[in-house]
């Protein structure tokens, strides 16, 4: 018996070893090509650090030179790898269907058609100041239009791949696309934000901080346009249309990142529920969200016009804005608090399956949502700690602990959902017997499944038939069963206490779904309803000048211009991650 046991396990050793001797090599790529794109990353954004502050010997063209050879080099392997896949387009591939989401398709399609609109501004904005700009201020359009294009494309028809072959390479090829997106991320973020510094510095004068130095940080061209009105229409619309760019690149890098994470994966074949959007039963959610963000609209067009005409004008800009936010987030708290009170209230299990894609969602949630906590504390601090308070900071202080509050309910919120496992139809519904007693004689009535519980009607409004005392009620169809109807005095149903628990609480669960789904509407549009004003400049970070005296003027804006990228993205991203929640509750 021994000699038989020792002789197993050496078998077993044997059988063992490839395959775990060949795990270590793909663990292996998988360290080097992060290691590879941090370092990558880190060497733009020294460079991106150095032109930002006028370092010696680093210029504009410096930077853009690094950043079109990393478009050229992932544009090659994304050409190589589209190649590859149509040769084998007859073999089956495994694909991850939590990833590549059609609304998120739809949504980085939408930035990437803006995206390109900006790179056909910067195109004429060159064309104009072409006497006095590098040749790579024309290239980096350009090389920039044509790396949106196949890359939109190439996400389309391969975000959901799970990489089998050559995953070495391909580790390398799709980290180095990653934080190719990165950097064109950051470069769009520092350019925004330098033109948003040299708009706050002339409002800060209108509130009376004469204390603080106003010196303009800008890169123009040091000719003249030939072109002046093209030359205006150009370089204002370019700012405007920032905030898409930015939103591009960081949800392009995230579907990149979950197709790296998925290379080498092995996965579980099982049916995928499809989640469609419907607007039946979520009137009442989308008729608040709709007013937010209408509301929302309003109010961030009268701040722009209002700030920085005079003080009295920015004052009142300010207290519009905050009240109307303060507002906003306590509904917004509200309908989260009682969303998490439903879920308190429901007893089902959890997914806990390994899904990159999902991870990624919360640890996004989580992480982007400590920018705009970071500014938020910087802002209760100020308030604590000036000597002096303007009437309008006041309302800061509710405003920033509000934000606090808000992305923590909602955070909650989003990724209970997200883990939650979709409903499944009860085994005891699909085998109910209906079994009768009338005048002696036994009646069995044993009606099919699909006469019992109709998948449409459980997708339309999830209705389901209940069985009390002898009748059979439910959805009827066009034509008008006929009705059973029996004695109740010569008639008996078998099981009509656990009947009745059952239609009881099907319509609870019912109800639960509708108020589920309505907070979810709601939530969706005041979360773009929220991503509008920073987004389009209205930024009372910038405008209050309560922060800059506490902390300085440098340093708090420095801290502005690394967190609020993030917030822009919270919003964004917790919109998106909600319209599915949506669709599957």
């Amino acid at each position: 018996c021994p000699q038989h046991l020792a002789g197993g396990r050496a078998m077993e050793k044997a059988a063992g070893s490839p395959s775990l001797g060949g795990s270590y090599p793909q663990k292996n790529a998988e360290i080097l090509s992060s290691q590879y794109g941090i370092n990558l990353f880190l060497a733009g954004l020294l460079l991106t650090f150095a032109w930002a502050v006028h370092a010696v010997g680093i210029s504009k063209s410096h930077l853009l030179s690094y950043l079109i050879t990393l478009m050229l080099i992932q544009l090659l392997w994304m050409l190589w790898y589209l190649c590859r896949s149509c040769t084998q387009r007859r073999l089956i591939r495994d694909k991850d269907t939590h990833a590549g989401a059609r609304w998120l398709k739809c949504g980085i399609t939408l930035f990437a058609v803006i995206t390109l609109v900006l790179d056909s501004f910067k195109i004429g904005y060159y064309i104009d100041f072409s006497n006095c700009l590098s040749p790579t201020e024309g290239i980096f359009p350009v090389t920039h239009a044509v790396h949106t294009i196949l890359q939109v494309y190439f996400l389309w028809c391969h975000a959901k791949d799970i990489i089998q072959s050559f995953k070495t390479l391909e580790r390398f090829g799709v980290i180095h696309s990653v934080f190719t997106n990165l950097l064109l991320w950051t470069n769009g973020v520092l350019t925004e934000s330098k033109h948003q510094l040299n708009e706050h510095k002339e409002r800060l004068i209108t509130l009376g901080f004469g204390n603080i130095t106003i010196i303009l940080d800008d890169h123009a061209p040091q000719c003249n346009c030939t072109t002046t009105t093209l030359c205006s229409i150009f370089s204002q619309g370019i700012y405007y249309l920032y905030p898409f760019n930015i939103e591009y690149h960081i949800l392009a890098s995230t579907m990149l990142y979950v197709l790296w994470k998925n290379i080498g994966r092995k996965v579980e074949h099982h049916q995928q529920h499809k989640t469609l959007f419907k607007f039946h039963g979520i009137t009442v959610g989308m008729i608040f969200g709709l007013i937010v963000l209408t509301s929302t609209i309003a109010i961030v067009v009268v701040y722009l016009i209002q700030i920085g005409r005079s003080k009295i004008k920015s004052e009142l800009a300010l207290t519009m804005f905050y009240l109307h936010a303060i507002f906003v987030l306590a509904l917004m708290c509200t309908a989260g608090i009682v969303a998490l009170l439903i879920y308190r209230l429901e007893d089902r299990s959890l997914d806990n399956s390994k899904n990159p894609a999902r991870k990624l969602d919360a640890e996004l949630l989580v992480g982007t949502a400590a920018g705009s906590w970071l500014l938020s504390w910087g802002s209760i601090l100020a308030i604590i700690c000036a000597q002096a308070h303007p009437k309008y900071t006041w309302y800061n202080l509710p405003y920033s602990i509000l934000v606090i509050i808000e992305k923590y309910i909602q955070n909650l919120f989003i990724i209970e959902s997200i883990h939650r496992e979709q409903e499944k139809v009860n085994d005891d519904i699909k085998t109910l017997r209906i079994v009768t007693i009338s005048r002696g004689n036994t009646l069995s009535l044993t009606p099919s499944y699909k006469e019992i519980y109709s998948d449409r009607a459980a997708h339309d409004d999830g209705e389901v038939p209940c069985l009390f005392k002898g009748s059979i009620c439910g959805r009827e169809n066009g034509s008008g069963g006929a009705k059973e109807e029996t004695s109740q005095e010569n008639s008996s149903v078998m099981h009509s206490a656990s009947d009745f628990s059952f239609c009881s609480r099907n319509s609870v669960t019912n109800h639960k779904r509708r108020i589920l789904k309505n907070i979810a509407a709601f939530l969706f549009l005041c979360n773009l309803s929220l991503w509008i004003p920073p987004a389009f400049g209205c930024r009372p970070e910038y405008d209050n000048g309560l922060e800059e005296i506490v902390f300085g003027f440098e340093p708090w804006i420095i801290v502005v211009n690394l967190a609020m990228p993030f917030s822009i993205f919270y919003r964004m991203h917790s919109a998106a991650s909600l319209f599915e929640v949506n669709c599957k509750t």
